[in-house]
């Protein structure tokens, strides 16, 4: 059952990585074509590629019912990462969201 959590695990990191380097690709000069191209962007679509497959492999043997949750952990450092690589605002609102994210998630998995 461990190597089926693990694939989660892997699955949202993955994931993660693969949105940080959507972002990355996203800034800068040029239309969607240019922006599509950026080594960046071709990297972080394959990332989600990867992250798909392990994600298949962790519902074989995860419910989906708390699976997908479980990834909603990634919501969470995507907005601390936004915040310290890419300036983006961090208020109390979203603190308090994420901190809604964390409480949610962990109630799903202990149940």
């Amino acid at each position: 059952m461990t190597i089926y959590w693990l694939s989660l695990a892997a699955a949202i990191l993955t994931s993660l990585g693969g949105q940080v380097l959507l972002k990355a690709g996203a800034i800068g000069e040029g239309g969607f074509v240019t922006q599509l191209f950026r080594p960046a962007t071709m990297i972080g679509l394959v990332a989600y590629g990867g992250a798909a497959f392990l994600y298949i492999i962790a519902l074989r043997k995860i419910p989906m019912s708390v699976a997908l949750p479980c990834t909603a952990a990634s919501y969470v450092a995507v907005a601390i990462i936004g915040h310290f690589m890419f300036g983006e605002s961090l208020s109390t609102q979203k603190v308090a969201a994420i901190g809604l994210i964390c409480g949610g998630v962990l109630m799903l998995a202990m149940a």
